[in-house]
């Protein structure tokens, strides 16, 4: 039996709605995208949605919008995908690396507050594998010091926070998600940034599209520079009709949740992520924690060998080579270095069946009785 480690779930009804666009006189920037900004933005309880061609140009622009510039820093966690921190060396803004918290691999909210300085501007709180940050707590350090927030929340469409959905920006000034094919709805590639604030909303806008707008006579006039990062219409219909689909899919992630703990439980070898009673995560990814870092690649490497797909998420930002070439190397995060060598992925995505939950939970108690 072959598991990949993520897949996409395409219906007919996806289909039909994108061949519908490619009949159509629009591909790109026609109606589609307008429909999808504004029914993300009502699922998510926000005033404004920006679609963007992926997450990480919806970072990019975030960060463009809120100002962030040379000499700036920006707080957040190396438990993430370099698109978090690149998008902000992009625009020459040094990350400040946060530790995390050994339960649910987010950010310390309790350790922010002493890296706070006179060039800090900003916290980027990352909803790790779909599980809120505490965002109440961040919220209030980041007032008192007069921050912006901006969540990377590529990984929690569909998530609750305090029975509010991540992305309604309750707590922050923007929210970002991705629509890559492992994330909880897809474009193939996509993302968007959503917020009430109808200042960073009009500057999204024009930063996504060159620069420019359309004066009264239709003429595009460039008032700054700017990007092309815009979705086409293609990508949009297809996000509309995943949308119909995400709190099913939200559904059947959270079940097979249930499956893979019903199935771990007992196993001592292993550490399985927790769910804070006030959150509902989107359950984007399913990581465990060997207790031993030397059994993390023996049992990644037996499970792969038994034809089951398995990640890592995510090896510290500061690790990687360019990471430590920069001077990024000395983090003082001894909680994300720990997790970082011990951490697995394993397979999560609606398709999967109970039965193929059951025999990866076996393969990994086989691991463990040899």
């Amino acid at each position: 039996m072959k598991i990949s480690y993520g897949h996409q779930f395409i219906a007919p009804r996806d289909i039909k709605e994108v061949v519908k666009i490619l009949r159509s006189d629009w591909l790109t920037q026609g109606p589609q995208i307008k429909k999808f900004e504004n029914a993300l933005a009502h699922y998510c309880g926000a005033k404004y949605a920006v679609v963007v061609s992926s997450g990480t140009a919806a970072l990019h622009l975030a960060y463009l919008a809120a100002g962030l510039k040379k000499g700036d820093e920006v707080i957040t966690t190396p438990n993430t995908f370099v698109a978090t921190t690149n998008m902000l060396l992009a625009v020459e803004v040094k990350p400040v690396f946060c530790d995390i918290r050994l339960d649910t691999y987010n950010i310390d909210e309790t350790k922010i507050e002493k890296l706070i300085n006179k060039k800090t501007k900003a916290i980027v709180p990352v909803h790790f594998a779909g599980q809120p940050c505490e965002m109440e707590m961040i919220n209030q350090i980041a007032q008192k010091n007069k921050l912006l927030i901006i969540e990377d929340s590529c990984h929690a469409l569909g998530a609750k926070y305090k029975n509010s959905r991540v992305g309604g920006c309750k707590y922050s000034d923007m929210s970002v998600f991705s629509f890559h094919p492992v994330k909880s709805i897809t474009t193939g590639e996509g993302g968007a940034i959503l917020t009430n604030n109808e200042c960073y909303y009009k500057k999204l806008l024009l930063f996504r599209s060159h620069g420019t707008f359309k004066d009264k006579n239709g003429k595009n006039v460039m008032v700054q520079f700017g990007y092309n990062y815009r979705l086409t219409d293609i990508q949009a219909a297809l996000g509309l009709s995943q949308l119909e689909k995400l709190e099913n899919f939200i559904k059947k992630r959270c079940q097979i949740v249930g499956w893979y703990v019903e199935g771990l439980k007992d196993c001592r070898d292993i550490v399985l992520p927790r769910e804070l009673p006030h959150n509902h995560s989107s359950w984007n990814l399913f990581v465990i924690r060997t207790t031993e870092e030397k059994q993390r690649d023996r049992l990644s490497g037996y499970l792969k060998k038994m034809g089951i797909g398995v990640n890592f998420h995510y090896p510290s930002v500061c690790s990687h080579p360019f990471y430590k070439v920069h001077g990024y190397g000395k983090n003082n995060c001894p909680m994300e270095d720990e997790y970082a060598l011990t951490t697995i992925t394993l397979p999560l995505y609606p398709l999967l069946s109970k039965d193929e939950v059951n025999h990866i939970c076996r393969i990994i108690k086989e691991f463990y009785e040899r």
